[in-house]
């Protein structure tokens, strides 16, 4: 249940298909094609390893359009995949509470959904173990949602029972794993454990004790959810991103929001989960619980291997629809964190830390509590600025007042600082050689189309780059279109809205969808080579899910991606991860991609 295609911004800001149409134009992306964007922009290509190929690094026979459809997973040729963990299995294989199996006559209790994996499986990491060779280590997982139908077998909580199951299994699964005899395997290991929309987190940064996210019944910070893509430090911390929180908000008492309520999508109705009618924290018009809904929208740290860490929500990065949260290092040392709100119309952001990461915290400053946070503008030219979101600005002072304020209600500074809208930003991605690439999944909601302004609407996507004129930490861009989806519907590898990214460091581009896709097929997996514009299907997913997540291990030998909602919940689409019967409850499966020869994935 999302709600990513509604807008909430009321920007006058030239949209991004006007400047996208100027700039196409300009560089006669349109008119030539994907080649001639990719030519102007990359160098030239190389074979790979083991000999020419059409690209030099795609060498994998890919899924035929004709065989990624149905109810089970299509994958390459020269390619395996196996089932490695579903909602419901044992976080910790060791221990006594009962999994659940997909059977439609029960679900798990909620005391055993916080034993359990959770639902709808979407980013992770993969953090090796020392010494382990890069076979041994632990898996975050996101669980980003479950509709009640899924989750509860019923459209409606009718006790809080109900709501602290479907709690419980959103959130973070911490799970060990080890490759056994040439299987990997979930394993049980100490740190393993759930974090759910219950347990405590705590606050830093600019906003950590701000009023605006104090409640009148004076009650704790607790929770996650909605916990969409992610990111990883360079000191081995997980960030989890919560995305549509909106959604589990509502009220039926006599309400109507404030602007600040209204630009971050909340209603009385939610997405329908029903949290509001038995848990008084999810009620918007509680007086008890008012600014309960500002504790969510935020970057989310774990330590992996520490369970009495409590999850700390780093404010710095502001609050809004966060899809990811892709890191890399910038000069200087400094961490850089670029991140997409997911929702059409809205800002594509990066925060800077103010220092070398390393002499940050060697001194006891979070690199990621201190530092500057901007939202981007696409220029028309093909450069882009990035405009800084800081109480210093008179603009942002007189309308919020203090730093808190503005990274809280960001997309409300975003809006005053002139930010170009966007179609629907999500993950993010930096590619060795130091180029972002960005998925923008499809907009619906634009102007009808015509000969100069091709993209409006946008039902299919893109995939922009830009390159930073200052080693990640300055204010200049330049900006290129790497993909068109709607380019690609005559072809073999015909895909649409473009979501999960990862750049490999051989130059390889792997791309997930996560909607309507052409002719009807089922969501998938894609390697793009960014330098030639070759595009090839690696795996296809099941009915009505969306492939998502990617992690890999150090020597990208073996790849993790998700299958989310499979059969979005109906088993008569799909019983995946089971054979299909009918009857099973499909249920959200993290599976391993290898090759059958043992080489890197995607080659």
């Amino acid at each position: 249940m999302r709600d990513d295609d509604r807008i909430s911004n009321p920007s006058t800001q030239p949209p991004f298909h006007e400047v996208l149409a100027v700039n196409v134009a300009r560089r006669r992306v349109l008119a030539g094609g994907l080649a001639v964007a990719v030519a102007a922009f990359l160098p030239a290509a190389r074979a790979g390893a083991d000999g020419p190929t059409p690209s030099g690094l795609l060498g994998f026979h890919p899924v035929r359009r004709a065989d990624a459809r149905g109810p089970m997973p299509a994958i390459s040729p020269d390619y395996r995949y196996e089932t490695l963990v579903s909602w419901g299995d044992r976080v910790r294989p060791g221990s006594s509470v009962r999994p659940y199996d997909g059977d439609p006559s029960r679900r798990p209790t909620a005391a055993e959904q916080e034993e359990l994996v959770g639902i709808g499986h979407d980013g992770m990491t993969f953090f090796p173990k020392a010494g382990a060779a890069g076979r041994e280590g632990t898996l975050c997982l996101n669980h980003e949602y479950g509709t009640n139908p899924h989750v509860l077998g019923k459209p409606w909580p009718q006790s809080l029972e109900d709501v602290r199951l479907s709690q419980h299994a959103h959130g973070v699964s911490v799970l060990g794993l080890r490759e056994v005899n040439g299987r990997w395997q979930v394993v049980d290991v100490p740190h393993a454990r759930r974090i759910h929309a219950n347990t405590p987190v705590e606050f830093s940064g600019p906003a950590a004790g701000h009023a605006l996210l104090r409640t009148p019944s004076g009650d704790a910070p607790r929770g996650t959810f909605n916990n969409c893509s992610n990111g990883a430090t360079p000191w081995g911390t997980y960030l989890t991103c919560e995305e549509n929180f909106d959604g589990y908000f509502g009220t039926e008492s006599p309400w109507s929001p404030s602007v600040e309520q209204a630009r971050y999508g909340l209603d009385s109705r939610g997405f329908g989960y029903g949290w509001h009618r038995y848990d008084p924290r999810f009620d918007l018009a509680d007086p008890r619980y008012r600014n309960a809904e500002n504790r969510y929208g935020w970057v989310v740290e774990i330590d992996p291997l520490d369970p009495a860490r409590a999850p700390v929500k780093r404010t710095a990065l502001g609050r809004f629809k966060h899809e990811g949260a892709a890191v890399t290092v910038g000069d200087g040392g400094r961490v850089v964190v670029y991140m997409g709100d997911d929702q059409a119309n809205d800002y594509v952001y990066k925060f800077v830390s103010e220092g070398d990461w390393r002499a940050m915290r060697a001194a006891g400053r979070s690199p990621l509590d201190h530092g500057r946070l901007y939202v981007a503008r696409f220029d028309a030219d093909g450069t882009g600025a990035w405009l800084e979101l800081t109480a210093d600005d008179p603009r942002l002072k007189s309308r919020l007042g203090d730093q808190g304020a503005v990274v809280t209600y960001v997309r409300l500074a975003a809006d005053l600082l002139g930010a170009t809208p966007m179609d629907r930003p999500e993950w993010t991605t930096v590619a060795p050689d130091g180029r972002v690439y960005c998925s923008l999944t499809n907009n619906r909601r634009r102007a009808a189309p015509n000969a100069a302004n091709p993209l409006a609407p946008n039902p299919h996507g893109h995939i922009l780059r830009w390159r930073e004129l200052d080693g990640h930490v300055g204010t200049r861009f330049a900006w290129e279109i790497f993909l068109m989806a709607k380019d690609s519907h005559d072809a073999d590898h015909a895909f649409g809205s473009p979501d999960g990214l990862w750049a490999d460091p051989d130059g390889r581009l792997f791309v997930e969808t996560d909607g309507d896709q052409p002719d009807d097929i089922n969501n998938q997996l894609l390697v793009a080579d960014t330098r030639t514009g070759e595009v090839r299907r690696l795996f296809a997913g099941v009915s009505g899910d969306e492939v998502t997540g990617i992690a890999h291990t150090p020597d990208r030998r073996t790849l993790f991606v998700n299958v989310q909602h499979p059969g979005d919940g109906d088993p008569r689409l799909t019983n995946f991860p089971r054979a299909f019967d009918g009857t099973t409850v499909p249920r959200d499966s993290t599976v391993v991609i290898r090759r059958k020869d043992g080489g890197v994935v995607g080659s």
